[in-house]
C-alpha cells in the first residue's frame, strides 16, 4: 500500500475510476463524456460521487453510471479493499486525491494522469533512500 496525497483534476480521477472498474464494457459515449461517472454499491467496494446535481443513467453489471455536475467529492474503494481513495474539490474541477493505493491502482493512477511522472520518480527516490537507511541500520 502506498500513501497518496496529490493534487489532481476531476477528469483525471474520473478516468482512473473508469479504467479501474468498467473500461472494457462502458459505452464509448460514457467514456468520452466528462460528466458521466461510475458508482458502485458498498458491498462491492464503494464508489460514490457527491455532487450538487446527479442523475442515474444506466446500470451495467455492478456499475451504475451517473451524469453529475458540480462535483464536491468522490470516494473510491477497490473490490479487493487494497485501495481507498478520496478526491475532494479545491476549486472548480481541480482537487486533491488522498488515501492508500495498491500497486495495480498506482499504475492506473499514473496512466490516467492523477499521478505525474514527477510524483512517481519522487516516490521511488524516497523508497530507495529508505531502503538504504534500513540496510545501514540493520
Amino acid at each position: 500500500m502506498v500513501a497518496i496525497d496529490s493534487p489532481a483534476s476531476l477528469e483525471s480521477f474520473r478516468r482512473f475510476i473508469i479504467s479501474s472498474t468498467c473500461k472494457s464494457y462502458a459505452p464509448r459515449s460514457y467514456l468520452e463524456d466528462s460528466e458521466v461517472f461510475a458508482e458502485r454499491e458498498d458491498s462491492l467496494g464503494a464508489i460514490y460521487v457527491e455532487a450538487a446535481d446527479k442523475v442515474t443513467l444506466k446500470k451495467i453489471r455492478d456499475i451504475t453510471f451517473v451524469n453529475a455536475r458540480d462535483i464536491l467529492g468522490i470516494i473510491y474503494n477497490s473490490k479487493s479493499g487494497n485501495t481507498s481513495l478520496k478526491w475532494r474539490q479545491l476549486r472548480r474541477n481541480n482537487g486533491k486525491v488522498s488515501g492508500e493505493a495498491s500497486a495495480n491502482s498506482l499504475t492506473n493512477l499514473a496512466e490516467s494522469g492523477v499521478l505525474t511522472l514527477d510524483w512517481v520518480e519522487n516516490y521511488l527516490k524516497k523508497k530507495t533512500e529508505e531502503t538504504k537507511t534500513n540496510e545501514v541500520t540493520s
